[in-house]
């Protein structure tokens, strides 16, 4: 392996940014990849860093089909080995609805009965 590194950057209007780097002395431009499901879904677009010496610019736009209800995972992997150099989620639907929900009234709970705590605590004072 070439010890790559990929910092992720900023995931925007549909389109993962980052900037790809390596220690090691390499010849030509890494090839990624990102997977979903097992597979391959896009082209990863991997440019040089004008100025900095093993280092890359990557971007790869997000296949809108890949977009689902529910919790989807991707990664962008190197071609040539397939070590893992990135993984993020994308998170939509009803699905979370519950989650948020529970997470909100857990929450207000716990507030009430701090406010509840606080006032005991006032009234004693």
């Amino acid at each position: 392996m070439k010890d790559y590194t990929l910092t992720r950057t900023a995931i925007r209007a549909g389109q993962y940014k980052g900037v790809l780097t390596t220690r090691a002395r390499v010849e030509g431009i890494p090839e990624l990849e990102l997977v979903y499901l097992g597979s391959s879904v896009a082209r990863v677009q991997v440019t040089p860093d004008a100025g900095r010496d093993r280092q890359w610019n990557v971007k790869v736009a997000i296949p809108p089909s890949s977009i689902n209800e529910g919790v989807q995972t991707y990664l962008l992997r190197l071609v040539e080995g397939n070590e893992v150099l990135d993984s993020f989620a994308i998170a939509t639907g009803t699905v979370l609805e519950g989650d948020f929900g529970a997470e909100i009234a857990l929450l207000r709970a716990e507030l009430e009965l701090l406010k509840k705590a606080f006032r005991n605590h006032c009234a004693q004072g």
